[in-house]
């Protein structure tokens, strides 16, 4: 069963930086997307940004500039980089992870919470 842990979150202050970091166990196949999501607070879960298991990435146009997603496929790793956090980055941050096959397969972290305050 594949497992997806989060963690690197916590309170910043604007303008610094935080790079949070999602582990999968359990062994993927060959075709994937990893991605990040986040939920603010009485709001929506949204996109925030996604890499293929070749590297292409999508970010969403409110952290484009700002938000860097990378892996690690040595590690099992995807990290999500946040420059420049801004208080409406706050919210509760979940990996998601999509697995292509058959059957296609999607699996969520439990979420981390990433507060920007002053």
């Amino acid at each position: 069963q594949v497992q997806v842990v989060e963690s690197g979150g916590g309170t910043v202050q604007p303008g610094e930086s935080r790079r949070l970091s999602c582990v999968v166990s359990g062994g993927l196949r060959e075709l994937w997307v990893m991605g990040w999501y986040r939920q603010p607070p009485g709001a929506q879960r949204g996109f925030v940004a996604a890499i293929t298991n070749v590297g292409q990435t999508n970010y969403a146009r409110a952290v484009e500039g700002r938000f860097t997603i990378s892996r690690d496929s040595a590690k099992n790793t995807v990290y999500l980089q946040m420059n420049a956090l801004k208080p409406e980055d706050t919210a509760v941050y979940y990996c998601k992870v999509d697995d292509y096959g058959t059957p296609d397969r999607t699996f969520w972290g439990q979420g981390i919470q990433v507060t920007v305050s002053s």
